[in-house]
């Protein structure tokens, strides 16, 4: 019964994902707007800190702010 069920979640997944992919529309990223002017693009250095150690350098900090601030109350008595 499990196994009937599994496939017919995976039918319905897959056609509602189908669905979706042939009735969107393209982006057409090709045709520029009036007024559009695009900057450079990122080197690949600028683009690695950016989404790579950027928030690698902040999870790290916001994690030592949590267990400096965690450290620095003082150990309950347990009775």
């Amino acid at each position: 019964m499990d196994k009937k069920n599994a496939l017919r979640a995976g039918a319905l997944a897959a056609g509602t994902t189908l669905m979706m992919l042939l009735m969107s529309t393209p982006a057409l990223a090709l045709m520029r707007d009036d007024g559009d002017n695009p900057g450079t693009g990122l080197s690949v250095a600028e683009t690695l800190g950016l989404y790579v150690a950027a928030p690698i350098v902040l999870f790290l900090v916001i994690a030592g702010l949590v267990v400096a601030g965690d450290k620095s109350r003082k150990p309950r008595k347990q009775s």
